[in-house]
Parts: C-alpha cells; structure tokens; sequence
C-alpha cells in the first residue's frame, strides 16, 4: 500500500503542483474545511460551511474542487451504501465506523501488523493501493 502523505495546508499546493493544477482559493477554503472538523461531511455539507467564508461560491464548484482533492490524493472518498459520498482528510490507513442511528462516522486506526497480515493474503502477483473497511452498528446505551 502507498504512503499517504499528510493532510496540511501546506500539502495541498505541493500536491497540487505536483498533479499539474494550482491552488485556487476555493481549493483552499474547502481543503481547510475538511481539515477543521473532521466530520466526514457530504458535499451539501462541505457547501454550506465553506459559504460561511465565500459566500458566491456554487455547489458546482465545490463537487469540482472535492473531485480534484480525490484525484490528488489529499482527500478519499467514502461511501456507504445508496448515501451520498462522505470526504475524509485522514489519509492514514484507517477504517471507518459508520453509526446507523445518527449517520455520524468515526475514524478507526487500524494495527500495522493487520494491514501487513490483509496484504499477506492477496492474490500472488498483486498489490493493494488502499484498503477500505467500514465497521456498521448503533452506538451502545453506555456510550457518551
């Protein structure tokens, strides 16, 4: 599996530059969102926060910057189910929990010796790029 790099500003004009494409304020304003509250949140979500400080911005143009994040590596897509797709800035190798009751997700670190025993078992000859699992329950009546 690839390194992930680290989720900072200063990351994202690197990594954009890299990709060929250059940090635009609404790039910068939506990546610190994602960055401020790690949430998990939709891009409906994403939208209405990043309003706060640019208030002509168009939902358009925040699909738009949300997919050129994913493209970069600075921001993975997760999806649940028929939900509408989550952005996480946590580029760790991690897995989520996904709570059925109130929608929220939670950020689960996983053991590097699990990862190295899951990568232990693929197919001869392959290599994963990224791992996802995604743990679905209720919060417990004794959780605060």
């Amino acid at each position: 599996m690839s390194p992930a790099i680290s989720a900072t500003p200063d990351a994202l004009a690197q990594r954009l530059a890299t990709s060929g494409l250059r940090s635009t304020p609404q790039r910068e304003v939506i990546y610190g969102v994602l960055l401020k509250k790690r949430d998990h949140p939709t891009a409906d979500e994403v939208y209405a926060r990043v309003r706060t400080d640019m208030p002509t911005i168009s939902l358009a143009t925040v699909y738009n910057c949300l997919e050129t994040l994913v493209q970069c590596d600075l921001v993975r897509a997760v999806n649940f189910e028929r939900g509408p797709t989550r952005y996480c800035p946590n580029l760790r190798p991690h897995a989520h929990f996904h709570d059925e009751s109130s929608g929220s997700t939670h950020d689960i670190d996983l053991p590097a010796d699990l990862l190295e025993k899951v990568s232990a078992v693929l197919p001869p000859g392959y290599d994963a790029k990224s791992v996802e699992i995604t743990f679905r329950g209720r919060a417990t009546k004794n959780s605060s």
